[in-house]
Parts: C-alpha cells; structure tokens; sequence
C-alpha cells in the first residue's frame, strides 16, 4: 500500500500550526506591587524585638507554618489570576536588610533636601555645597553604597523570576514607585530634569 504525502503547501501550514510561540509578558502591576512592598518594608521602622517565651514546639508562627504545609500539601492554594514576582531569594534578602539598615542614615539627608530621588530611581547628592564639609564623605559614601544595592535588587529580582530581560523595566517600575512612596519634603526629579519637592 503506497501512503500518499501531503502536498508541500498543506505541510508547510501544519508545521507552522505546531511551531507555538510563547510570549510572557512583563507583569506591570505584580511589579509595582512588589516595588511597593519592598520599599516600604525598607522605609518603615525596625518593629522592636519580642520577648522569647517558652520554647515550646507547639508555640508561636511553627505552628502556623507545619499547619500551613500541611494544608497546602492537602489543597492546591488558589492563585490568583495576575502573575506573580518572586522576591524569595538570598540575594534579595540580603539587599533589601543592607537597603532598611541604610535607611536610618539617609533620611536626615533626604528630610534635609540634601539628596534627591533622580528620574532612574538612583539617588544623588542635589548640591554638595550645600552639604557640611564634615558629612560630604559619609553621604558620597551612602548614596553609592545605596545605588550598589538598588541596582543589583533589580537584577536579582529579574534573575529570580527567570528573565534577565525584565531588568529595565523593574528598574523603571522601581523608579516610578521610589518617588510615590516618597514622604513630604522629599526633592525627586522629573523626566524633564527638572526638580521636584514632595
């Protein structure tokens, strides 16, 4: 029995009907959603330590973590229909304790408008005149240690979401929500160039 091919046209239309493409699209609002929670968390006051209890097994957030696995190992959790960030990885932890540990150090400069968010979401120091010769050097020395931070945040949340090509536009995210979770008094730069007080 002869099998009969399949003319070239009708092949070609069903090689192309198997070849699926893909396309994930940056999720915008999961992003600002995690620009928010990240920035807050690293603007917001260190709670004060609580006093240890009993060192029962059965006490305190174990409890709720073992029935929380065991839960979630018994029903699948629900997930929403936005696309989620992943923000779970050393690397980030790490930036976001050094970024809330710096924080304390920065917002005098920032409440006295000697450092301003630019329009990329990266600090700089407005005008060095203005700033005591005696605290020039430790404040040069914050906002480049704070840039370090930011911008490495950025690659590693795109790293951790699997796509490094994100890393542009969580750093504009970013940079957007720097200056919304901004507080009154705070100097921020426009697209133009120009500057801006909170």
């Amino acid at each position: 029995m002869k099998q009969k091919l399949l003319p070239v046209p009708v092949a070609a239309m069903l090689l192309l009907a198997a070849c699926v493409t893909i396309n994930i699209y940056f999720p915008a609002a999961a992003a600002e959603k995690a620009a928010d929670q990240i920035i807050k968390d690293i603007q917001s006051p260190a709670p004060p330590e609580a006093p240890q209890e009993n060192n029962s097994r059965w006490q305190g957030n174990n409890v709720y973590r073992w029935l929380d696995a065991a839960l979630n190992l018994l029903v699948t959790p629900a997930h929403a229909g936005n696309a989620d960030l992943s923000l779970d990885s050393p690397e980030i932890s790490r930036l976001r304790a050094a970024m809330k540990r710096r924080f304390a150090s920065l917002s005098p400069y920032y409440a006295q408008g000697w450092i301003g968010i630019q329009a990329n979401g990266l600090l700089t120091v407005r005008n060095a005149a203005q700033v005591p010769l005696k605290d020039r050097n430790r404040l040069q020395k914050l906002v480049a240690a704070e840039n370090r931070d930011r911008t490495q945040l950025y690659r590693a949340i795109a790293n951790a979401n699997g796509h490094p090509d994100w890393l542009g536009e969580i750093q504009a995210t970013f940079a957007k929500r720097w200056v919304g979770n901004a507080r009154p008094g705070w100097w921020y730069q426009t697209a133009d160039g120009s500057w801006r007080q909170k």
